[in-house]
């Protein structure tokens, strides 16, 4: 088992968000806990083509769309700026929620970036813990101790 110590959660976070459609996969190693990216035409190393069959690596593969659409809804709802909030809620309504959120917070309100990147990270940062336990790379008393010490942080 690896612990959390050792292993890079932002980089798991962004493993487990990321939703593009290229030919890619991200892979962690079970025993160091280093994170690798792969893609088809350069493998692991950005030179040589290797088929994953032949590595001894677990794929982290990304969480759907609405784990990540429902961190931009709870912000919205937890915000003390009721008209920030309504706002927020307005720009996820719909295709293109993702990007009308980020454009509403980087050229309406913009002094709610800090907050966001906090909630956000919190929440990924915890996924990517959940995730490792999922999988059995750390003991479940481990990632119950860190979802208790990591909740989510205070939203203005």
């Amino acid at each position: 088992m690896l612990k959390l110590s050792q292993l890079d959660l932002d980089e798991i976070a962004t493993a487990l968000s990321d939703q593009t459609d290229y030919d890619h996969r991200w892979l962690i190693d079970p025993k160091s806990g280093q994170v690798a990216f792969w893609t088809s035409d350069t493998g692991l190393d950005g030179e040589n083509a290797v088929d994953l069959e032949d590595v001894d690596l677990t794929p982290i593969d990304p969480l759907p769309t609405y784990v990540w659409y429902q961190d931009m809804a709870d912000f919205a709802d937890r915000l003390s700026d009721v008209t920030a909030g309504r706002r927020l809620t307005r720009a996820i309504a719909g295709k293109g929620a993702f990007r009308r959120f980020k454009n509403a917070l980087y050229e309406e309100l913009p002094e709610l970036l800090p907050a966001w990147q906090a909630f956000r990270e919190a929440r990924a940062n915890r996924r990517a813990v959940e995730w490792l336990a999922d999988e059995g790379l750390i003991p479940e008393d481990d990632a119950d101790e860190y979802r208790e010490d990591h909740p989510d942080p205070d939203v203005p």
